[in-house]
């Protein structure tokens, strides 16, 4: 399937955003949100963007005071992933201009239309920034 889910957690571990593509009740998720954020959190920067937790690799980036993590099947390519995460990154950049936890956090629902546009049922569909902001630009026009 490829992606299973993508988190965007603050560095105090609070989960601003949570995107599953696989079932998983709430309990599932708290536990394994819990468990992942603070593997990742817990290492230096000297230290490789992969981590292999139960039967998901975890690839995860920082930016600024934003964690973006990404669990994958162990077959996918990290650094495929970690380029996704760029470019959703640089694609919140370009709309909201110097992303930060508090247009994540106020947008949310902008946040995870930006996603769906990019990832569906775990596979990335669409890479052009432009075709993936344009219904958001429509619907801001809209508004």
């Amino acid at each position: 399937m490829g992606i299973r889910f993508v988190l965007m957690v603050n560095k105090q571990g609070q989960t601003r955003l949570a995107q599953y593509y696989e079932y998983l009740n709430i309990e599932e998720r708290r536990a394994l949100e819990g468990e992942i954020v603070r593997k990742c959190l817990t290492r230096n920067e000297q230290q490789c963007s992969f981590v292999e937790h139960r039967n998901y690799k975890v690839v995860y980036r920082r930016y600024a005071s934003l964690f973006f993590l990404v669990g994958v099947d162990n077959e996918e390519n990290e650094l495929a992933i970690l380029e996704f995460i760029h470019l959703l990154v640089e694609t919140m950049d370009r709309h909201f201009g110097n992303v930060c936890e508090l247009d994540i956090m106020f947008h949310l629902e902008k946040a995870h239309f930006m996603l769906e546009e990019m990832v569906m049922n775990g596979c990335i569909v669409e890479t052009s920034k432009a075709n993936i902001l344009s219904p958001i630009q429509l619907l801001d026009k809209a508004s």
